[in-house]
């Protein structure tokens, strides 16, 4: 514990660090730690499972205690799950403070969050969307006397992805002091993160761990090739084999859309597996309680979309399994990442088909590692991708078992899509788009002309281009055939000439 003293920090939060069983700080946490106490921003960039969020929970828990106020600290993450964990830490770790903590996330009632900011809370934790709402419509709480701005997963709240923060963090940062400390983490450095580090002001401090490989030691990484069509069948023999194998392990596995979540969900229930789902698609109290009985291994099983992917911490998670390849390095990453945390040993397996193979080599790039490959269905890949040069590690998986449940397996998945069907999943999802609409304001009839007259203005401009491109195309066969045509008459004439 002299390591945890040696930074600065008090000794009550020492004390506390310990009980937590945190005896030694980690890499990021000692490097971290002393420039946010001397009041330095700070761009903090390491591995998952490195212990990133105790390197800005402790610092600004001193900085409180020293000047307790609200609101002191707000503190922004991608998503719900991720905000409500690092609550927990502050609760825990600020408990001799009495600290009051506020989580404003979407999902649950905004009246009793209002409520909740009103009463000035020491730190608030949450999602960009939720909270631009409550300053768009309410004027019960401040954020002008802030003295911490934290974002988490920083390069996930301002990359402009498929989820784009943009608006709602411009509204945040026009509620918040100039005068404050700004602290980014992530796992992945984007060149997002790398143009503020040049921006940074107040004496910015930056800090990236010095191993290239951005996966942690402990983690064993490994890829099973299987054709597109046996997939499911290969997932469900790679559960039994651990579950049979390891009774007591947990499993994550990563799906890319919420209805490849739910189906696979059902479809493992089918077998007996003592699954749960996680998605955006769930109502908050069910992610909540699907992640809870995860936790406490009711459910030894996860079956998540991304939502899952970044800052979660469940120290117990032996294996992740990436049912399809990540399109994005970083995604991979975060994935991984939810295995071999805090110094335990974990392995990773990506199912990769022969449409994947492009993704595993920015994948290998990315990570700078010789990935280890399951090897299966040796034959049926070469036929598809003859020009694999990978170097594959065999696997030893009975091909007959697999076989001999693909019927089954592909009876029960169609059953189950059935099933999902007759419950209007597709359906919630518009019905969920359109809610999100109206609470950003907008009229989902006229988003949805918008969208229809903005594909006929897209459409009528590619048959544009294309009737140009036509012309342009006969004007060009025209002036080759006029061309032809004097070279052959200048050539008869030739021959006239020699022939007189």
């Amino acid at each position: 514990m002299a390591a945890f003293r040696e930074l600065g920090l008090a000794p009550w939060l020492v004390e506390q660090a310990r009980q937590m069983g945190l005896s030694r700080p980690t890499p990021v946490q000692a490097a971290c730690i002393p420039p946010v106490l001397q009041g330095r921003d700070c761009l903090g960039c390491a591995k998952t499972g490195s212990g990133k969020t105790a390197a800005f929970v402790l610092p600004v828990l001193q900085a409180l205690s020293e000047d307790p106020y609200g609101i002191f600290c707000l503190v922004l993450t991608p998503t719900r799950e991720l905000a409500y964990q690092i609550a927990e830490q502050f609760r825990v770790l600020g408990k001799p403070l009495g600290l009051k903590d506020c989580v404003v996330v979407g999902g649950l009632d905004m009246v009793a969050q209002a409520l909740e900011l009103a009463r000035k809370p020491h730190v608030v934790i949450a999602t960009p969307g939720r909270l631009a709402d409550h300053l768009r419509s309410s004027n019960t709480f401040s954020l002008k006397k802030l003295k911490f701005l934290v974002l988490d997963e920083a390069d996930r709240l301002l990359e402009q992805e498929c989820t784009d923060f943009t608006e709602d963090l411009e509204v945040i940062l026009g509620a918040v002091p100039a005068r404050r400390q700004t602290l980014l983490f992530s796992a992945t450095l984007t060149n997002t993160l790398n143009e503020l580090k040049s921006l940074a002001m107040n004496k910015p401090f930056f800090w990236e761990a010095l191993s290239e490989v951005r996966t942690v030691d402990e983690l064993d990484q490994r890829y099973l090739l299987v054709p597109e069509t046996v997939k499911d069948a290969y997932l469900v023999h790679l559960i039994q084999t651990f579950q049979d194998e390891h009774e007591d392990w947990s499993i994550i596995v990563f799906t890319k859309t919420c209805k490849d979540c739910q189906v696979l969900n059902m479809m493992l229930r089918k077998f007996n597996f003592p699954s749960v789902a996680l998605h955006s698609m769930m109502k908050q109290r069910q992610r909540f309680a699907a992640l809870a009985k995860f936790k406490s291994s009711i459910f030894r099983i996860l079956i998540a979309t991304d939502v899952a992917a970044r800052g979660l911490d469940i120290p117990a998670v032996q294996v992740v399994i990436n049912h399809n390849t990540p399109g994005l390095p970083k995604i991979y990453i975060h994935r991984v990442g939810r295995t071999a945390r805090a110094g335990r040993h974990g392995i990773a397996i990506t199912m990769v088909t022969q449409y994947d193979i492009h993704l595993v080599h920015a994948i290998e790039d990315e990570i700078m590692e010789n990935l280890l490959l399951y090897f299966v269905m040796n034959h049926v890949l070469q036929m598809c991708c003859p020009d694999l040069e990978l170097k594959l590690q065999e696997f030893s998986v009975e091909e007959r078992f697999v076989l001999d449940i693909l019927t089954q397996v592909y009876i029960t998945r169609r059953d189950c899509e059935i099933k999902l069907e007759g419950m209007d999943f597709d359906e919630k999802k518009e019905i969920n788009k359109r809610k999100q609409m109206i609470l950003e304001g907008k009229d989902p009839d006229l988003e949805a002309k918008r969208k229809a007259e903005l594909a006929k203005i897209k459409k009528k401009n590619k048959q544009f281009h294309e009737k140009i491109q036509q012309t342009l195309e006969e004007k060009k066969q025209l002036q080759l055939k006029k061309k032809l045509q004097k070279r052959t008459e200048r050539q008869n004439r030739l021959h006239a000439k020699e022939e007189k």
